[in-house]
This record gives C-alpha cells, structure tokens and sequence, in this order.
C-alpha cells in the first residue's frame, strides 16, 4: 500500500505512470497533517524507513474522478507502513492511534471519509499462526475503526493479497476473503504482475 512499484534496491526510478499523475482536484493530507496537491509517492514522508514509489493511491483516486460520478475534490490521507504485520494495528497500537489521528484530522475542515483502502498482510504469511488468526483480528480492527472514527457503516476496500513473505499466502487470502462484517468490499491482486523481489506489485500492476 506504501508504494514500491519502480524501487529497485533503495531507490526510485522516478517513472510516473499517466494514471498516477497529480491533478488540483486530488489532494493529500501530509506527515504535518496540512492538505497540499498529491502527488507520487503517495507515503514519502509517512513510511520514512523505506524508499516509497507508486502504489494505488493515486491511480484509484483518478480512476474515481474519471468515472463521471460528479466527485468534486479526493482527499487522500495515506497511512500505511511497509512490512508491518495486522498485530501492529491494533487498536492502542501506535501505527492505529496514528491511523484514527490522521483520520480525525482529515474531516476537522468539512471533510467526509467515504471509505478505507487496505492492502496488507504479506508479513502475516510468514506463520501459521498469524495466518490463523489474522480473519479475527482483522473484523476487529474493523469494528475498533468504525466505533472509534464513529462511521458504523465505512465502506472497507481490502486488496486480497497476490504473494507474501511466507509459505501461508492461501491461509491469508481465505481469511481475508471469509470477512464476515457489512460493506467489506474485497479486489482481488491475485494474477497481477510481481516485481523480481517476488512480493511487491509492479508499477503497472498498481493501476486499475
């Protein structure tokens, strides 16, 4: 979710892709919490121990101008950590105190969050026991989410996981798609190209 479609080792190649391209109508809430124009990488100053590059933030959000339905402005408030297992998001962790903070912030000026985009879990394929455990924890985070921003009703888009750091990929993918909560919407990466590391999305495979 970071962003690391053009990394190779340490650094980015710099390529932007058309569909990931900034627009004055899609903004960012950045690491100081003030809103400016989006651009690629999305987590550049949010996931600062990793090198970031393109990741579906943009390409979705200008998919969603494109398709017509009259959205005006896209707020984009990009939370995500690379390599962070679910147990490091649950609630009173920090990156999820963080989470619900940036969150917060992001509608104090009139804004309404129409939904969360997730897309984690390749470090959870590493045991067989996060694997096992990671469908309670994850309608879990969901609830503690919704009940703590006060939205009972967040539409969750949850990227079903294509590769994984460990053998338990499958047991991941089946809890992740066996979510038993309202308004989970589930896309599935499964097919699309990975990079030579075997565990991140191409660039191109980050665009819809």
């Amino acid at each position: 979710m970071a962003g690391r479609g053009g990394i190779d080792g340490d650094k980015w190649n710099g390529f932007i892709p058309p569909q990931c391209q900034p627009t004055p109508w899609i903004y960012r809430l950045n690491a100081a919490l003030r809103w400016e124009v989006a651009h690629e990488p999305l987590h550049v100053d949010i996931d600062k121990t990793k090198t970031c590059g393109i990741g579906p933030g943009m390409s979705f959000a200008n998919t969603i101008r494109a398709s017509g339905s009259g959205i005006g402005v896209v707020g984009l408030v990009p939370c995500a950590i690379g390599g962070t297992k679910l147990s490091e998001w649950g609630q009173g962790t920090q990156h999820y105190n963080e989470l619900v903070s940036r969150a917060t912030a992001s509608f104090r000026e009139g804004g309404v969050i129409r939904a969360l985009f997730w897309y984690q879990g390749e470090s959870d394929t590493t045991s067989s026991m996060e694997a096992d455990s990671y469908k309670g924890k994850m309608e879990k985070f969901i609830n503690d989410v919704r009940s703590d921003l006060r939205l009972p009703s967040l539409p969750i888009i949850q990227v079903v996981l294509a590769s994984g750091e460990g053998p338990f990929v499958d047991k991941v993918r089946e809890a992740q798609r066996g979510i038993n909560l309202p308004n989970v919407i589930d896309v599935d990466a499964k097919g699309l190209a990975i990079k030579q590391d075997h565990l991140h999305l191409t660039t191109q495979s980050q665009i819809p």
